[in-house]
Order: C-alpha cells, then sequence, then structure tokens
C-alpha cells in the first residue's frame, strides 16, 4: 500500500509538473507555425491551457489526498506533510484563478474586440486589458512551477529524513 500511495503521489505531480513545463513551448511552437494567423493560434493555445488546468487540477486533488493518507499509513508524520499540502493548496488555488478568473476575463476582452485581439490596436482599451491578463497568466502559471517544485523537494526531503 506504501508503494502505492507513493507512486500516485509521484505520477500526479509528475504528470502536472511535466505539463506545466512542457506548455509553454507547445504555445510558442503554436504561434511560429501559425504565425500570420495569431487568433486560431490563440484559439488553439486557449484550449490547451484549459486542458493543462484541468490536468492540475485532477492530480492536485490526487496529490493532495495521498499527502493526506501518509500519516495514517505510516508514511510521515502530519506535521511532515503539512508544509507541502500548503504548497499544492496554493497550486491548486492559482490554477483554478487562471482557469475561471483570468480565461474568462480574456475572453471578454477578446469579445470586446470584435472576435480577434490583434485585429484592434494595440491602445484599445480591450486589447491592454487582454495583454495585462496575458502577462499575469504567464507569471500564474509560472508560480504553479515554482510551488510545484518546492513541493517535490519537500516530499524528498521528508522520503529522505525517514527513519526506515
Amino acid at each position: 500500500m506504501r508503494t502505492l500511495l507513493r507512486s500516485l503521489l509521484s505520477i500526479a505531480l509528475i504528470v502536472w509538473l511535466g505539463a506545466e513545463i512542457f506548455f509553454p513551448f507547445v504555445a510558442a511552437t503554436t504561434f511560429r507555425t501559425l504565425a500570420p494567423d495569431t487568433h486560431t493560434a490563440g484559439t488553439i493555445v486557449g484550449s490547451l491551457l484549459r486542458l493543462l488546468h484541468h490536468i492540475g487540477m485532477v492530480s492536485g486533488m490526487i496529490a493532495l489526498a495521498m499527502l493526506a493518507l501518509a500519516p495514517l499509513w505510516g508514511l510521515s508524520k502530519p506535521r511532515v506533510v503539512l508544509a507541502s499540502m500548503c504548497l499544492v493548496v496554493l497550486m491548486l488555488a492559482a490554477t483554478v484563478y487562471s482557469q475561471y478568473g483570468i480565461i474568462p476575463a480574456m475572453e471578454r476582452d477578446r469579445i470586446a474586440a470584435g472576435g480577434a485581439i490583434n485585429a484592434v490596436p494595440e491602445t484599445h482599451p480591450a486589447r491592454v486589458h487582454f495583454n495585462k491578463l496575458h502577462k499575469r497568466s504567464e507569471q500564474v502559471e509560472g508560480l504553479v512551477i515554482l510551488l510545484g517544485l518546492a513541493a517535490v523537494v519537500l516530499i524528498a526531503n521528508a522520503e529522505a529524513c525517514k527513519p526506515h
């Protein structure tokens, strides 16, 4: 049972962080490939970002469940997993904020701009706000990666310090 718990925890974090780290490369490749048609590229990347968030939310819930079960199965003390759980909760909060706060606001800006954000001048209020939200989205995704890496380090440290 211990191996199962450790494996599910590791897989959940690997899938989430792997997707988060890989996503910018996918986005850049999509925009480079569809260079003249940024609207289509943005639509594809937006869909992929929504999928990334769903992967993160499922993975985060699995990771939280496994961390919560760790003390019950004698894998670690509650105090040891608390910091990791807090980091995963922050990762989930950032992901939920991006999915249900930032993305819908960006979509409203795109619609206000007439459907294609790049079709309006850079000074158009909808485009200015869209660009601000885009930057915030990138920062939030970066934060999720940093929090995830910190959680992995804490979990690895707890595992290394555990008496056998």
